[in-house]
């Protein structure tokens, strides 16, 4: 498994594959809302397993923070390790722009994840694209 850093359309391309078919597919988020204004101030990453592209996520800076969003894991990968491999990327990359604070929005169902890696909820339950989300907080303190 390898995590890259997208830096051209195929790998872009590789990774809404693999969001579309998380987000679109599985949890029947709305296409017009998974592929949004943001995408080109983003930064993003596709985890590979040999050519085959089998996660994503992206990473933007919005007051101060590095704000983590549209982490997804193919189903067949999930529960292996994987997405602690995107996150600690994702988090290495922020670090290496200067950034000492994580942010995410959190699907409830991985929030026990997230705090796993050190993050912390710091809101009350919410929907997003009607799926119930908390926000969480990583500082360089709960960092390894």
């Amino acid at each position: 498994m390898k995590v890259t850093v997208v830096e051209n359309k195929d790998q872009l391309k590789d990774a809404y594959t693999v969001r579309t078919t998380v987000f679109v597919e599985e949890q029947k988020v709305p296409e017009e809302e998974e592929i949004d204004q943001f995408e080109d101030e983003a930064t993003h990453f596709v985890v590979y397993d040999d050519n085959k592209p089998i996660g994503a996520g992206r990473l933007r800076t919005v007051d101060g923070y590095g704000k983590v969003e549209r982490i997804c894991i193919l189903n067949d990968y999930r529960k292996k390790g994987i997405g602690k491999l995107l996150m600690d990327e994702i988090e290495s990359v922020g670090q290496q722009q200067g950034l000492k604070k994580f942010k995410l929005n959190a699907q409830t169902q991985a929030e026990a994840f997230y705090q796993s890696l050190g993050y912390e909820t710091v809101s009350d339950e919410f929907l997003d694209a009607g799926i119930p989300h908390v926000t969480m907080i990583k500082s360089e303190q709960s960092s390894l």
